[in-house]
């Protein structure tokens, strides 16, 4: 029993040291692509991000959004030329992990945990 107990405090105390890489910098800039879902259907976009400003393309539309870097790792984008209100509320997103070439993404409308999802977008360039 002894035993036991010291090998599950050996395997939590390995685990609790793992850290998950973040890169973010490297995909703070540059043109991305991205799997989006719309009535069921699977889609891809792209986006070309600068430092503040993103050119998003999806669904036969393109969308520009203002960017703040809150962190390292998270920004809030705001379109730049909203339809109506509900098009006009900010955009959190957070980089959750990254890759040599893409990064694990959760994003949601800003302050509304109800919106909240996760997708994985590539840097191509």
């Amino acid at each position: 029993m002894k035993n036991f107990i010291f090998s599950i405090c050996i395997a939590l105390l390995l685990s609790s040291c793992y850290q998950t890489e973040r890169n973010c910098n490297d995909f703070k800039t540059g043109t991305f692509e991205f799997t989006y879902e719309i009535n069921g259907e699977s889609k891809t976009g792209k986006s070309i991000r600068a430092d503040t400003l993103s050119v998003d393309y999806y669904d036969n539309k393109i969308d520009t959004f203002t960017i703040r870097w809150v962190t390292e790792c998270e920004f809030i984008g705001r379109k730049l030329h909203p339809i109506d209100y509900a098009d006009s509320k900010p955009i959190q997103m957070k980089i959750i992990s990254t890759t040599a070439d893409s990064y694990l993404l959760e994003y949601s409308l800003l302050e509304d945990q109800k919106t909240k999802k996760r997708g994985t977008v590539k840097k191509i360039k």
